[in-house]
């Protein structure tokens, strides 16, 4: 399977197609990219197809420098859960070791090493999108966001000593040279950023060392990049799109930039099936909710995609042994109403 990115990568994305003057959804369509998942920034899609779709908003708005304006647009919760992790690291070495270890969590193309000399650092960034594409302004919008990132880290008035593109340089740097100074490079062996050493053991102006001991509960979450399985994205896609009412085997296929064969063929290798790992989320989910309070069972149902409150019962009592009204009564929650 192709490498995937959040879609929290497109975060701004709306708001710059407006200040360019193009319409966002027909080229989000193009791509195969579903324009209602930038309200779900947990959400997968194929990180090809956000670098396609960055290429021709470039070429359609007549902006070299589309990725940049999409960088300015990125808050620092764009990084997803990991945000919280690394925001309370004490100093940018160690913020550092954690994107890089951890960038899976947000963009399975991109990866962060950092390569650290006794004055000279270089923070480097390879994407790899599974595919020969054209990805400058993919790649533009990772060296901004992380050179932004340092900015948090650091202060306002930091520099680099360097900041490396390898393309070209566009007919007008304005931007570039707005956003990085006179530092940037084109046409560079690599794309990243070069910093002074001691920049590393700068304290995180943003951390809060009370809080370090909570932060680093939800990196123990996070599962090591070699254990990310096919079965994993799948059950993410599930949970994040069942409450949608638009889930099913194409989206979640397509979410993941395969086909529904493809994705059962790939599920089957490890023993798995599609339809086993929907029973295994809406079992979970079923259980944490039909217990709570102010949520009628009319409500789960839509939200578990059942067809009707009928066939969720049928469905509950197969997995529970009761009803979900049984349930909640026995939890002491009594509330809403599904004929049993």
């Amino acid at each position: 399977m192709k490498p995937l990115a959040r879609y929290a990568t497109l975060n701004g994305y709306l708001e710059v197609c407006r200040t360019v003057g193009i319409e966002p959804r027909p080229l989000m369509t193009s791509m195969g990219i579903d324009a209602a998942g930038l309200g779900m920034q947990d959400r997968w899609v194929s990180a090809a197809a956000i670098a396609r779709l960055l290429e021709l908003s470039a070429v359609r708005s007549g902006h070299d420098d589309f990725g940049l304006l999409l960088a300015e647009q990125r808050q620092f919760s764009s990084l997803g859960p990991l945000s919280l992790v690394v925001r309370d690291e004490p100093n940018v070495r160690s913020a550092m070791r954690i994107l890089s270890r951890y960038n899976h969590v947000y963009n399975e193309a991109l990866r962060a090493q950092v390569f650290e000399a006794s004055d000279v650092t270089t923070v480097r960034i390879d994407a790899d999108l599974g595919e020969p594409i054209e990805a400058r302004q993919f790649v533009e919008l990772a060296v901004a966001a992380l050179f932004r990132l340092l900015r948090s880290f650091i202060g306002a008035r930091w520099q680099p000593l360097a900041v490396c593109l390898p393309h070209s340089a566009p007919a007008d740097t304005s931007t570039h040279r707005r956003i990085f100074g006179a530092v940037v490079n084109f046409d560079h062996d690599f794309a990243g950023i070069v910093i002074e050493t001691r920049d590393l053991d700068s304290p995180n102006r943003m951390s809060n060392p009370a809080l370090r001991q909570y932060t680093h509960r939800v990196l123990d979450s996070f599962a090591d990049p070699r254990d990310v399985s096919v079965a994993h994205r799948v059950r993410e896609s599930i949970e994040i799109l069942l409450p949608t009412g638009r889930c099913s085997a194409e989206l979640v296929a397509r979410s993941l930039g395969t086909d529904r064969r493809s994705l059962h063929r790939r599920l089957a290798e490890t023993g798995q099936t599609y339809s086993t790992i929907l029973n295994s989320a809406r079992t979970e989910l079923a259980e944490r909710m039909v217990g709570r309070t102010g949520v009628s069972l009319t409500e789960i149902a839509d939200l578990l995609a059942f067809s009707a409150p009928s066939s969720f019962s049928r469905w509950f009592h197969e997995q529970f042994g009761c009803s979900p009204t049984q349930w909640r009564i026995q939890a002491g929650t009594a509330s809403g109403s599904v004929d049993t």
